[in-house]
């Protein structure tokens, strides 16, 4: 089979292609060249570039530098930065999954390979329907169908998850066993391609900074200043600059620049179980064609091991609302739902959070 290899340097895109290989696909690398929003270099591609070489070197195999510098900044960070704008907190690494990796990249080059292969910890599995479904990997904690949860069915059916079936500790051992290059190098952190760059940072050449007071919500008392309501998003707790905490964000004004917390571990302010979601997007298909009426379902917030019971009710032709069986710290508007089936295996589609009740 002819498969285009998603690599980025790290261990697990190279370890996915160990196995590709070693199952005799004819494989072809490819890295997606994304630059910073400056005209500064970026030395962390740099060295992921360097690392992709001596493994494709090691396998023999062709390597491209493809880039969708432009198409990320106009379509991923312009939407990241009109939702903040708007005081919501958007999910980057999810419109980089839909748009670039496997949509400009689909379409440039993935389209003339059978398959696009990448290092995700996430599966597929055929339902008694005969359709392809996003499944979860069994890692829990390295899971990462919740990044995939704004796909189409075409760019799933094309996609090839060659570690999505084995733990991360699997994934190191055969990395070392293998003698890969990378077997031991840290996993990259930050969103997406933004890599190393620091988000406030980011957010402040772009949008500036305007202060504003940060206000007790329970008494109306001014507890401090902050540089913009930008900067922060609901459930926050660290990086306020406020003593006597725990203070977590629970609200923001963004016609005044308002920041409203609430005080301690345990406050009721931070915790909802009415998600209302919108925009609901199913990967390969509605479940219960339409008829959604206080189904069990499992469902993420935010990227977490953990799965939350609740159930899941259609209210009107493009809203829905979850009524999660527990308290949800941080329920912010602009994330996504992510939506399972009851058992964690499946993951359905995602919804945008739009507001929530206690």
């Amino acid at each position: 089979m002819k498969i285009a290899m998603l690599i980025s340097g790290g261990v697990d895109s190279a370890v996915a292609l160990h196995r590709l290989v070693e199952q005799g696909h004819d494989v072809t690398l490819f890295y997606i060249r994304i630059g910073l929003d400056t005209d500064e270099g970026d030395c962390s591609a740099e060295e992921d570039i360097e690392m992709c070489r001596l493994i494709a070197s090691r396998y023999g195999l062709p390597l491209e530098i493809v880039s969708l510098h432009e198409e990320y900044w106009e379509n991923v960070m312009e939407y990241a930065l009109r939702s903040v704008r708007q005081g919501l907190t958007p999910n980057p690494d999810i419109m980089c999954n839909k748009m670039i990796k496997f949509g400009f990249f689909e379409q440039r080059w993935g389209h003339e390979f059978d398959r696009t292969a990448t290092g995700h910890y996430a599966s597929t599995l055929i339902g008694d329907d005969g359709l392809v479904y996003l499944a979860t990997a069994p890692d829990p904690v390295k899971d990462q169908t919740d990044f995939l949860a704004r796909i189409n069915y075409d760019q799933l059916s094309h996609l090839m998850f060659p570690i999505g079936d084995i733990p991360k500790n699997e994934v190191r051992r055969i990395a070392a066993e293998a003698k890969l290059p990378n077997a031991f190098r840290r996993d990259s952190q930050g969103i997406c391609f933004l890599g190393k760059i620091n988000y406030n940072d980011f957010l402040k050449r772009h949008l500036g900074e305007k202060k504003g007071p940060i206000i007790e919500i329970e008494t109306g008392r001014k507890l401090g200043e902050h540089n913009g309501f930008w900067f922060h998003t609901i459930g926050q707790r660290k990086g306020l600059g406020l003593s006597g905490g725990p203070w977590y964000v629970v609200k923001k004004n963004i016609h005044d620049n308002v920041i409203y917390v609430s005080g301690g571990y345990d406050t009721a302010r931070q915790y909802g179980r009415m998600i209302n979601l919108e925009m609901m997007h199913w990967i390969t298909r509605d479940p219960w064609d339409g008829q959604c009426d206080n189904q069990p379902i499992l469902f993420k917030n935010r990227h977490t091991p953990e799965f939350i019971p609740a159930t899941l009710t259609r209210t009107s032709d493009d809203e829905y609302l979850i009524e999660s069986a527990r308290d949800v710290q941080g329920i912010a508007p602009g994330q996504f739902g992510v939506i399972y089936d009851a058992q964690g295996r499946i993951c359905y589609g995602s919804g945008v959070i739009t507001a929530h009740k206690n």
